[in-house]
């Protein structure tokens, strides 16, 4: 039987200057040749050597695949398997990691029809993306490894899944991370402390390092954290930030709500209680250690400088600074009057309650915007971040529902959002209380 090479040869070379080379199947009789002319020869072979190659080959004696391992965790109901189809058809796509979050944290397993479609989703993001593929690895169980062992494009599984300290000491980065996220939650103080064995490393394992410490924060962290801060990364510092700002009790938090009192005070005026703005007039030393940057772009007005810093302040202040001082709930802080600094103080403010989950702050900024209307230009992408972090409310099919047609789009999306995300968890706590 010729194979192809021959059969490209002979096309290259002509059938004037070369035989055409004999073409035969195996099992197959010999076929007698139709055309007479050696062209036409060439190509009827060619065609018969294309079907028997897309046919396979006899089959050979072959071993049975093993069978993946039990998975005690039972599957999720129907409805939330639908949902998850959904979303991996393209509907939110962006709740995958919440969703799976969930499922996760009730002990349910993805459905076994999905794992394929799950598992090439996650091998679609960025290697140094490796929270959904951990959570994809943790919510496929068993049956995620038995198909990552048959499919080498979904091996990121087993970074996920470390065997003893290999993964620390020979793994890749996202097996270290693995290995460093399972001893963190066993044994927090043994973390901390393979961490600071550990710093002489390359800035992008520090940033692991601290990625992998917002899970459980403490304040046996902060020291580690506070020596972060003189980090020569930049990335490696703004992590340390970060993380002492959204940690109760930081000595950053308190420094922040220092900086932030003399920049935010309540006016009990004649004609009514209004806050009134004093932006810090520069970036000092001591604020650019604690994470605050004057912005990318030098060139803009002073009063877009002040707000900026402003706005960093706001971000990195425990938000019960605000309630302790004036007194008032953050409904009512937020109705206050502050002219044309709202918008500022909404986004500030938004990121701090997004940061620390503060859910009293994060519904009242929600609510702000679904009774007051926009404040002001840049508001959109705020409120949809807020409405992908709060836990809906028992009553967020009524909100939905009472939305009528007057909202602006972007208004009606986030409700629509809300609405889904309540759906989702409702579906995932309904099979948790029928197990």
């Amino acid at each position: 039987m010729s194979t192809w090479q021959d059969l490209v040869t002979a096309s290259l070379i002509g059938t004037e200057r070369s035989s055409v080379p004999p073409t035969r199947i195996p099992g197959l009789p010999t076929l007698a040749d139709v055309a007479e002319d050696p062209a036409a020869i060439l190509l009827d072979r060619a065609a018969l050597l294309t079907a028997a190659r897309r046919a396979g080959r006899p089959p050979e004696h072959a071993e049975l695949l093993p069978a993946a391992d039990p998975d005690p965790a039972p599957a999720v109901g129907p409805a939330a398997g639908r949902r998850l189809a959904r979303m991996l058809g393209g509907e939110h796509p962006d709740l995958l990691a919440e969703w799976l979050t969930a499922a996760v944290t009730r002990g349910r397993r993805a459905p076994a029809d999905l794992l394929p479609a799950l598992l090439d989703r996650a091998r679609r993001v960025s290697p140094g993306d490796t929270e959904l593929r951990r959570l994809v690895a943790e919510a496929g169980g068993p049956r995620a490894r038995w198909l990552a062992g048959l499919n080498r494009d979904w091996a990121y599984v087993t970074a996920h899944t470390p065997d003893g300290d290999d993964g620390w000491r020979l793994g890749d980065a996202a097996q270290r991370r693995g290995y460093l996220a399972a001893l963190r939650a066993r044994d927090p103080d043994a973390a901390r402390e393979l961490i600071a064995r550990s710093w002489d490393a390359a800035a992008p394992e520090r940033v692991m390092f601290l990625s992998v410490l917002a899970d459980g924060l403490s304040l046996a962290d902060e020291p580690l954290l506070e020596a972060a801060l003189d980090d020569r990364a930049a990335d490696v510092r703004g992590w340390a930030g970060y993380l002492l700002a959204i940690l109760p009790g930081s000595a950053l938090g308190q420094r922040m709500a220092e900086r932030a009192l003399g920049c935010l005070r309540l006016d009990r005026g004649a004609d009514g209680a209004r806050l009134l703005a004093r932006p810090p007039a520069g970036c000092d030393a001591a604020m650019r250690r604690d994470g605050i940057t004057a912005g990318p772009d030098a060139e803009r007005s002073p009063l877009a400088r002040q707000a900026h810093l402003m706005l960093e302040v706001l971000a990195r202040t425990p938000l019960r600074t605000w309630t302790d001082e004036f007194g008032q709930t953050a409904e009512q802080i937020l109705a206050l009057p502050s002219g044309s600094w709202a918008p500022v103080l909404f986004t500030g403010w938004s990121r701090a309650a997004m940061a620390q989950r503060d859910q009293e702050w994060m519904a009242a900024l929600i609510n702000r915007v679904l009774e007051d209307g926009p404040p002001g230009a840049p508001w959109t992408e705020t409120l949809r971040q807020l409405v992908r972090r709060i836990d809906p409310a028992p009553g967020t099919p009524e909100i939905t529902a009472s939305l009528g047609a007057g909202p602006p789009p972007a208004v009606r999306d986030a409700i629509t959002v809300l609405r889904f995300r309540y759906d989702m968890l409702k579906e995932l706590d309904d099979d948790h209380s029928a197990g």
